[in-house]
């Protein structure tokens, strides 16, 4: 992870490996698998589109995650009007998922299906801000139509983001950006938050960061998901029985505490972008001949 991460933006790379959290998170599942395949699609994507595609394939068979990256990838695409590459991208990430998939339904349909099932049936569970909302007593309706809602809505704004801010950016930096962006509204919006999520976020944070200034909301950003890695345990500690552990109330602060760290970096992404469109704009509404002396036009 740490290698490609350091081919693709190493500046910023160190970041990764030293976060508090993401050091915590490695083990917790598998979803560091998800995040390399995820990874090698990104690394790919410029010069073997092919490859880029058959790795996210894998990753998406391997967490739902990774697909987010294809909606970041089918705008940098579409914005470039190349059409018939989207096309021939997102078959062959369908194929290689099919091909992933199809022997482990045929052999096990029942637990495949039940992957699914689960994401769909579940009810608001730890980390989400749904759960935090029935902690402190508020129910809002059905959950599912309020994910489904408020992500479309997120998705929208995130388009329009994109297609402003593009054509004053690299394509890793807009593909990286987009997809820290929906991935951030998704684990937000989700009725789930798992510690591990920090590894899906973290990666794509990096490739993101173009300003040493931003360094400061990452590591804002990150010690409150460190304070919500050391919460969530204590928060289960009480379910145990044991005499120490963390109140209902203080779990409900760390995740709005983890919320507005990831909303705080999010800012910072999205100002620096706008930032970037806004120099564009400037330099294209220059005046053609600023490049003369002023003695030769008076």
């Amino acid at each position: 992870l740490v290698f490609i991460l350091w081919r693709l933006a190493p500046k910023y790379t160190p970041l990764f490996p030293i976060a508090p959290a993401v050091f915590g998170s490695l083990f917790i599942n598998w979803d560091i698998w998800a995040v390399l395949f995820a990874l090698l699609a990104i690394y790919f994507f410029q010069n073997r589109p092919n490859l880029s595609a058959l790795f996210l394939g894998v990753a998406i068979s391997t967490k739902f995650y990774p697909g987010i990256i294809l909606f970041a990838i089918v705008l940098l695409l579409w914005s470039q009007a190349k059409r018939l590459a989207l096309i021939k991208y997102l078959a062959i990430t369908f194929i290689s998922w099919l091909l992933i998939n199809l022997p482990v339904a045929f052999n096990s349909y029942d637990g495949w299906l039940r992957f699914f099932k689960l994401n769909l049936d579940r009810d608001s569970d730890l980390g989400s801000i749904w759960y935090a909302a029935n902690l402190l007593g508020f129910y809002g309706g059905n959950i599912n139509n309020l994910t489904i809602i408020a992500f479309l809505i997120a998705l929208s704004a995130i388009a329009l983001f994109f297609f402003a801010t593009a054509p004053s950016r690299s394509d890793l930096a807009n593909l990286s950006t987009v997809a820290f962006l929906t991935l951030a509204a998704f684990v937000t919006i989700s009725k789930v938050y798992s510690p591990q999520y920090i590894l899906w976020l973290t990666p794509l944070a990096v490739l993101a960061l173009s300003r040493d200034s931003q360094r400061f909301a990452f590591w804002v950003w990150q010690a409150g998901e460190a304070l919500y890695h050391f919460a969530i345990w204590q928060y289960l500690a009480s379910y145990s029985g044991a005499k120490f552990g963390l109140s209902q109330d203080l779990y409900v602060l760390t995740i709005l505490i983890r919320i507005a760290g990831l909303a705080y970096f999010s800012r910072a992404l999205i100002k620096a972008a706008l930032a970037d469109r806004s120099q564009n704009l400037r330099n294209a509404q220059r005046n053609p001949l600023d490049f003369l002396p002023d003695s030769i036009y008076g």
